[in-house]
């Protein structure tokens, strides 16, 4: 059963546990499960997806119920009014704020702006030595998209050299085997924590939020890394 964050008569607002893909896809042909296809059959009713979540992002996944509301929403994904919260660990000691303004190219080869807003919450250093140096650094950060491209954030945090911690294939495959081999972690570490729009029927604002996976929570408490409630 998919957890429910928020539920009317209009939208439904569920949890996506890490792994699970929105819909089908041509890129992911061994995947059996599809969240659209999930919470059609526990609701028993049709279902539409108001944006998207990478298949290794864990997080707030908005379902519209009917037609009008799912395009009433797609107008506010595309004009920019939607707050988008994650949270990520990523490698290395990061900046304690800043925005990421990197174009980002389409599978047709055409570049689009993309812009990623981030602010470091906690900074860890373990007692493990890696490459040439004698310890690890890990930052947890709390990143605010801007615009909706196609792994934005996992591509934005790799190109300013501080890649996400199980991204594959945008961040660092020895940090990720470090991860793997040491504490049996395989899942990414980005999470949609917080999703806010205007309800296409009611005009009023509405937050819902997403409790974090339980590997999510593993690392942070790893890392000593306080759990974020807001």
């Amino acid at each position: 059963m998919l957890e429910i964050l928020y539920q009317d008569d209009h939208l439904v607002g569920i949890n996506k546990p890490p792994g699970l893909l929105v819909h089908r896809s041509p890129i992911a042909k061994d995947a059996e499960e599809f969240a659209v296809q999930l919470l059609r059959d526990q609701l028993e009713m049709h279902v539409y997806p108001a944006h998207r979540l990478d298949r290794k992002t864990s997080g707030v996944l908005l379902f519209a119920l009917e037609k009008d509301i799912h395009r009433a929403l797609n107008l506010q994904f595309a004009e920019k009014t939607v707050s988008k919260t994650y949270y990520a660990i990523v490698r290395g000691f990061i900046p304690d704020a800043g925005t990421i303004d990197y174009p980002l190219k389409r599978e047709d080869g055409k570049e689009q702006e993309a812009v990623t807003h981030f602010e470091c919450v906690a900074k860890a250093e373990l007692d493990v030595p890696f490459g040439k140096h004698a310890t690890s650094r890990y930052s947890l950060v709390k990143v605010k998209p801007e615009t909706g491209r196609m792994h934005q954030i996992r591509k934005h945090f790799a190109h300013i050299l501080h890649p996400i911690i199980g991204d594959r294939p945008h961040g660092c495959n020895k940090q990720n085997k470090l991860f793997k081999e040491k504490w049996d972690l395989m899942e990414m570490m980005l999470h949609a924590h917080e999703l806010t729009f205007i309800h296409p029927q009611s005009s009023v604002p509405v937050t819902i939020k997403a409790g974090f996976p339980d590997e999510f929570r593993r690392m942070m408490m790893l890392m000593g890394f306080e759990i974020p409630s807001a």
